[in-house]
């Protein structure tokens, strides 16, 4: 089978010659997220990551790293009461941020022409959008609340309002990036850690803008990918996400506690993914270990409707020759349970 075959087959939930692989990992440092707009330097060192990636090892699925630019930029900055939120202004088509996307997007993509891996793109839900955005622009208030979470409190229509707001523009950032720029389909992160939002906060207010963005990345592409992001501790009730509508379901194994086989079972039998924490048996265990790693998991987990993957985002400076190592443990376990 090629990438394609053997991807669709996965999501499918049929039989593959062997399971895939999807490991993703940043190209910049967590000091130059976001920065790209006004930096051209971290601009261009996040495309120059793909290149180099591109060199070392070959996917069986493409994501557009955005690390620049990633989290969509919203200004708050006038925001003093919960009723300003409905008054926020996301980027909109035309603007330096859809421009810049559009960019790194076709320029990353570039490196893997001819490629038959699907090629998607990353996406963010407008929850965590909103919250990037209060937590770079206010100080934590005293106690534990942030300012968003208070205003939760005070005025959930509001907050929900901005949501709304900010669900249109991501949508539509999807569509330019899928329908223009060589893209194929939203692997889309949403996250509740910790219980920031209580749960019946989350599914009041919150869940509607990302149901909207998650019917529209559906009305794209019949591939989109839902990654409910844990990790190293900061865990999600994922009962939240059991009802949302995406073809592949990736969620943090270990801060979680709940293997590939029991998740298949939340989210109704859809294709997982995963299996890897990020940082230790993938990023220092020796070629064996990792093989051992893999089996393990293909153990538990079957090999229809399963791709080999990590709870979130691998270290920056993972050596890529890694990843083909649990590519090449999938295919030994193929061979071997024939």
């Amino acid at each position: 089978m090629d990438k394609r075959e053997r991807f669709m087959r996965y999501l499918a939930g049929e039989p593959v010659d062997r399971v895939p692989v999807a490991f993703f990992h940043h190209f910049t440092e967590r000091n130059e997220w976001l920065k790209g707009l006004k930096d051209p330097a971290i601009f261009e060192k996040n495309i120059a990551g793909h290149k180099a990636a591109r060199e070392k090892f070959d996917p069986d699925v493409i994501k557009v790293m955005n690390d620049s630019l990633m989290i969509m930029p919203v200004d708050v900055s006038f925001v003093q009461k919960p009723s300003d939120l409905r008054d926020i202004k996301p980027p909109l088509p035309g603007s330096p941020f859809f421009e810049k996307s559009a960019e790194l997007t076709k320029r990353a993509l570039a490196f893997y022409e001819g490629n038959e891996a699907p090629r998607y793109i990353t996406g963010f839900s407008p929850a965590m959008i909103l919250k990037t955005a209060m937590n770079l622009t206010f100080a934590a208030l005293p106690g534990t609340k942030t300012l968003l979470q208070q205003f939760a409190d005070e005025d959930p229509d509001s907050v929900a309002a901005a949501l709304d707001i900010i669900a249109d523009s991501v949508t539509a950032l999807d569509e330019m990036l899928i329908k223009d720029c060589g893209a194929e389909a939203v692997y889309l992160s949403v996250n509740n850690q910790k219980n920031y939002f209580s749960s019946e906060f989350y599914r009041a207010y919150v869940t509607p803008s990302e149901k909207k963005v998650l019917a529209h990345a559906n009305g794209l592409s019949d591939m989109t990918f839902l990654h409910i992001c844990g990790y190293a501790g900061l865990s999600n009730d994922l009962s939240l996400y059991t009802d949302y509508d995406a073809a592949a379901f990736n969620w943090a194994v270990h801060a979680e506690g709940v293997s590939l086989s029991e998740g298949r079972k939340l989210f109704s039998g859809k294709p997982v993914c995963g299996g890897f924490e990020q940082a230790t048996v993938i990023y220092t265990g020796t070629r064996e270990e990792v093989e051992a790693y893999v089996y393990g998991i293909l153990d538990e987990a079957g090999q229809t409707g399963t791709m080999i993957g990590a709870d979130c985002t691998v270290p920056t400076d993972i050596d890529d020759t890694r990843l083909e190592w649990a590519r090449q443990a999938c295919v030994k376990y193929a061979e071997e349970h024939r």
